[in-house]
């Protein structure tokens, strides 16, 4: 048995992941700032697994968070940093203030925040990988999404540094998921989302592409295979 911590896994692709490492006999830790949806998918999941309700901005919480996750099952084998939030589509200085911000504060401190904590007793014991969520918008732009990209262009240098301080047996790696029918997704596209697979039709490919990410992928940007990126 793994153990596999996912963050923002309350819908879409970070619980597609969830349940993918539970069916596969993982024992699966989440978080999302859904206690009613965490409670849910542990009820669906069943024993053996533990999900919390916190957001990953708040660096306080997410060392009591990992604290508690390290204690009773120790450090995660893999370490999967989903958990992401997207302003209104808009030109940049038109974005308010406060919507900018919590994408600046989720998307790269929210990532920077769970790394903080369990990195440490993963190094200690020379095995893991994180797998950092980037996006197309994270090698790419387009219009009305600046806060977003630049988000996701930082969590690309940021892993690829990261990558550069771990110690031989653990990787970090960046990984676009492809463009796929989310509730974030629909927020940019509107209708023009369903155009796209959703979470279900994902998971087909990238479950076993996250179950097989080794050392040896360490401080390389990767695309789940098969996925759109048009």
């Amino acid at each position: 048995m793994r153990t596999i911590v996912v963050t923002g896994c309350s819908r879409g692709l970070g619980e597609a992941l969830a349940r993918f490492f539970a069916s596969q006999g993982d024992r699966v830790i989440g978080c999302s700032r859904s206690a009613e949806k965490m409670q849910r998918l542990a009820t669906g999941l069943g024993v053996g697994h533990d999900f919390s309700a916190l957001d990953v901005s708040d660096d306080d919480a997410v060392r009591e968070w990992a604290g508690r996750v390290v204690k009773q099952h120790g450090p995660p084998d893999l370490l999967i940093n989903n958990a992401a939030v997207i302003a209104a589509n808009a030109p940049l200085w038109e974005v308010p203030v406060s919507d900018f911000d919590r994408v600046i504060d989720v998307n790269i401190k929210g990532v920077a925040n769970v790394l903080r904590y369990f990195l440490p007793p993963m190094i200690a014991r020379r095995k893991g990988v994180v797998a950092n969520f980037s996006s197309g918008w994270g090698r790419s732009t387009s219009p009305e999404v600046a806060a977003y990209c630049a988000s996701k262009w930082a969590i690309e240098g940021l892993t690829q540094s990261l990558a550069q301080e771990l110690p031989r047996g653990m990787a970090a790696v960046a990984v676009n998921p492809g463009i796929i029918d989310t509730a974030m997704l629909q927020s940019c596209f509107g209708a023009g989302a369903s155009h796209y697979p959703d979470a279900s039709e994902w998971i087909r490919s990238a479950g076993p592409f996250f179950a097989g990410l080794t050392a040896a992928h360490n401080g390389r940007s990767l695309t789940v295979p098969g996925a759109r990126e048009e």
